[in-house]
């Protein structure tokens, strides 16, 4: 089920890359059924962070980790499931030109994208790479950061993405991530719903199962905030919520 989950999301996330912004229907991770940037300003971002790199706002996400995290000058900040670089900027621009910031996703698609965003608005010290956040291809202890956002979801295996984090972080490293959880479980069918594994929600875990699992994976667990009102807001009412944490290594 794992290859097949990946290749529905793959294709989806293929065909948002090559769109410009969601367009959001219900198989992206913010069906507003409105623009990028109304997505963004409700799930928490301010308007200079929208306008930063506003071609790289494809409006997928649940939260604003990069608000959340605790970066500073010359940190390595590594962005799980990046897409076209909307958060990556954003980092980027907080730890500054001593520190780096390094994307990953599984989407070619969406690295060729975030690669030109860069390009034309002078990022260089941000890398974008081409790999599976289940399998990182990264050295261990070699960052200091990890954020996410609305993506984790997407995974099929999520101890081995919360695994992957705890090994490339340093000690005392952090992870800030927001993510879609869910508050009831859902049927079979809706497992198995094309659409809604693309859209974050078919895959998603119970909430207090995805915290046991960052637990165990060796993480001090600290809930930061629960928009528990973007299921009626943006997923026609499914009983879910936006978890935001912090995982301390």
């Amino acid at each position: 089920m794992g290859g097949k989950t990946k290749e529905i999301v793959k294709k989806r996330y293929s065909e948002i890359a090559s769109n410009e912004g969601c367009g959001c229907g219900p198989s992206c991770c913010s069906p507003l059924g409105t623009n990028a940037a109304a997505v963004s300003k409700s799930i928490g971002y301010s308007e200079a962070e929208i306008n930063n790199v506003p071609e790289a706002n494809l409006g997928l996400g649940c939260g604003n980790p990069t608000a959340l995290s605790q970066m500073k000058e010359g940190d390595v900040v590594l962005d799980l499931g990046s897409g076209a670089g909307f958060d990556a900027f954003l980092s980027a621009r907080r730890v500054g030109k001593s520190g780096k910031v390094i994307g990953v996703d599984m989407t070619p698609a969406m690295v060729k994208k975030a690669r030109a965003n860069a390009a034309k608005h002078g990022y260089s010290n941000v890398e974008f790479k081409l790999g599976d956040i289940e399998e990182l291809p990264l050295a261990d202890a070699s960052v200091d950061v990890v954020i996410s956002n609305c993506v984790i979801n997407l995974a099929p295996d999520k101890d081995k993405v919360f695994s992957e984090a705890f090994r490339v972080l340093k000690e005392g490293g952090r992870m800030y991530v927001s993510d879609i959880v869910l508050l009831k479980e859902l049927t079979a069918v809706q497992r198995k719903d094309d659409e809604l594994i693309s859209g974050c929600v078919g895959g998603a875990l119970l909430r207090d199962v995805y915290l046991k699992k960052l637990e165990d994976a060796g993480f001090k667990v600290s809930i930061l905030g629960e928009d528990k009102d973007i299921g009626g807001r943006q997923y026609g009412g499914i009983p879910l919520e936006s978890l935001k944490i912090e995982a301390r290594k």
